[in-house]
C-alpha cells in the first residue's frame, strides 16, 4: 500500500497548481512579517517592510518572494547585513504546504481551512524556535476558529471539535502538571497547552493521539540527537510546538494512510 499517495492530476489542473504555489510565496511573504512582529505586538499591516538594521524601506522588487533574496544575494541593498535564510524557507515552505493541501483536497472548503490553518503552525513553530513562546493571539483565536470550522470539515461535528480541543489541552496539562510533581519543574509552558487544544479543535479528537504520539517520538529523536552533538546539557530545552505543528501537518496530508498502513498490518499478521 502506498501511503503517501495523492489524487492523480489532469494536465488542464497544473496551471492551477502553479498558481497556487505562487500565491503560497506570496502568502508566506506576509508569515513572516507576522513572525518578526507579533512577538514585539506589532502591527502585521503597518508600516511597510524594511530593513531592521538601517532602516531601508524595501522596495516593490525587493518583496519578491525568493527571487528578492537570491537577486540581493541574501543581504540588505542598503547596509549589506545579511538576511536571514529564515525568510525565503518560510515562504517555499507555505508555498509547497499549500501544494500539497491542493493534491490532497483540490480546491475545496477543506483546503481553504486547512490552510489556513497550516498557516498559523507555520508561525507558531517558527516564533517558537525564535523566542520559546507561542503568543496567545494564534492559539487562544485559533481554538474558537476551529470549532466554528468544524461546521464545513466533511466528517467532523462541532462535539468533535470540542472534544479534541479539550482532550488536547487537558492531556498536555496533565502531562506537565505529573512532570511538575515528580521533578519540581516545569516541563511544558501554557502555550504548548494551547496550541494542541487548537489543534484539537481543528482536527477532532481523534488526531489527538496520533499527534501526541508523533510530536513525542520527533521531539525525543531530535532532542536526544541535539544534545549529543551540542555542548547542551540534558536540561537544555528544546521548544515542543514545532514538533506538535509538524505531527498535526503529517495527521492532515498523511494519518489516513499510515492508520490503513498499519491496520493492514496487524490483519496481515492475524
Amino acid at each position: 500500500m502506498d501511503v503517501f499517495s495523492f489524487q492523480p492530476l489532469a494536465h488542464s489542473q497544473y496551471l492551477t497548481g502553479v498558481v497556487i504555489f505562487v500565491l503560497g510565496l506570496c502568502i508566506g511573504s506576509f508569515l513572516n512579517v507576522c513572525i518578526y512582529r507579533m512577538p514585539e505586538n506589532r502591527s502585521v499591516v503597518t508600516p511597510p517592510s524594511a530593513c531592521p538594521d538601517c532602516g531601508h524601506r524595501l522596495r516593490w522588487w525587493e518583496n519578491i518572494p525568493v527571487l528578492s533574496y537570491l537577486l540581493l544575494k541574501g543581504k540588505c541593498s542598503g547596509c549589506g547585513t545579511r538576511i536571514s535564510i529564515q525568510y525565503p524557507l518560510v515562504e517555499l515552505l507555505t508555498a509547497i504546504l499549500g501544494l500539497s493541501l491542493w493534491f490532497k483536497f483540490r480546491l475545496s472548503t477543506q483546503f481553504l481551512i486547512m490552510f489556513a490553518f497550516s498557516c498559523s503552525l507555520i508561525v507558531v513553530t517558527f516564533i517558537d524556535l525564535a523566542h520559546r513562546i507561542i503568543p496567545d493571539m494564534i492559539s487562544i483565536p485559533g481554538i474558537a476558529a476551529g470549532v466554528l470550522a468544524s461546521y464545513f470539515l466533511p466528517g467532523m461535528d462541532i462535539w468533535d471539535s470540542i472534544l479534541g480541543a479539550l482532550a488536547g489541552g487537558g492531556i498536555l496539562y496533565l502531562v506537565t502538571w505529573g512532570y511538575y510533581l515528580v521533578t519540581k519543574k516545569i516541563g511544558m509552558g501554557g502555550g504548548d497547552i494551547k496550541l494542541l487544544a487548537m489543534i484539537g479543535a481543528f482536527l477532532g479528537w481523534q488526531a489527538i493521539p496520533f499527534v501526541v504520539f508523533f510530536s513525542a517520538v520527533i521531539g525525543s529523536v531530535i532532542g536526544i540527537a541535539y544534545i549529543l552533538v551540542s555542548s547542551k546539557g540534558r536540561d537544555f530545552q528544546i521548544p515542543f510546538g514545532p514538533f506538535l505543528a509538524l505531527a498535526a501537518e503529517i495527521q492532515i496530508l498523511f494519518g489516513e494512510r499510515i492508520l490503513e498502513f498499519y491496520l493492514s498490518g496487524f490483519s496481515n499478521v492475524s
